[in-house]
């Protein structure tokens, strides 16, 4: 029986982070730690891509080149789909656009496509909710979903549900909080709201395989349920 992959495409709260920059790390990297050893990751997320450029680079096209039936295709971008330069798309046009590219891809392959919604920042109001940074783009990727039947992983709602549950000081340990001189890594210190530590990371990664084993996959039996108990 041949392995089973799960490949990630997505940006750099998803994407997969050398040990020089630790404790900073993606969700994506810390997937396998809830999966069994029948399941092999392929990390293709990169930072600072959006839906339009991680094509425009070739990126989609090496995923193209490995994927197979009965593989996965977890998509997640927004973030930079935002930004005011050359990354940028439209909610309504061309984000969805790029996004069906995605989608045909994974079903040309025989391959199972997920999309997955951006995860909130490190953003409170005065009553201490979570402030919106994404808009629109949650709102076109939840329409597509529906338009053309693909499995969403719904990361925006779960996060602010648990961040709301955290707070704001609650929330320094998901996201990459360190004190000046607390490690050799960022001496100066580093205050981020959009990036997470090891610990926040391994979270993110635990409220996308609680939404997974909703789904009716076959990658869902390979979910490990006492690992989502652990913390």
């Amino acid at each position: 029986m041949s392995q089973m992959r799960v490949f990630l495409a997505g940006d750099s709260t998803m994407s997969h982070y050398d040990q020089s920059v630790a404790p900073r790390a993606g969700w994506g990297q810390m997937l396998h730690a809830f999966l069994s050893d029948e399941v092999d990751v392929v990390n293709e997320a990169a930072s600072g891509r959006s839906s339009k450029s991680f094509i425009h680079e070739g990126r989609l096209e090496r995923i193209a080149k490995r994927i197979r039936s009965e593989d996965y295709l977890f998509i997640q971008f927004g973030h930079n789909d935002q930004k005011d330069d050359e990354r940028h798309t439209e909610p309504y046009g061309s984000y969805q656009s790029y996004l069906k590219q995605y989608i045909d891809l994974a079903r040309d392959k025989g391959a199972y496509p997920v999309l997955l919604t951006s995860i909130h920042r490190r953003k409170f109001d005065s009553e201490g909710k979570i402030v919106d940074t994404h808009g629109h783009y949650l709102i076109a990727m939840r329409e597509l979903a529906s338009q053309c039947q693909v499995p969403l992983i719904d990361m925006a709602a779960s996060s602010q549900a648990l961040f709301e549950s955290l707070g704001p000081d609650g929330t320094k340990d998901i996201f990459l909080w360190l004190e000046p001189g607390v490690h050799p890594h960022y001496t100066e210190g580093v205050q981020d709201n959009t990036h997470f530590s090891e610990h926040g990371a391994k979270e993110m990664a635990r409220l996308a395989v609680m939404d997974l084993v909703t789904l009716s996959f076959p990658l869902a039996q390979n979910v490990v349920k006492d690992a989502l108990l652990r913390r």
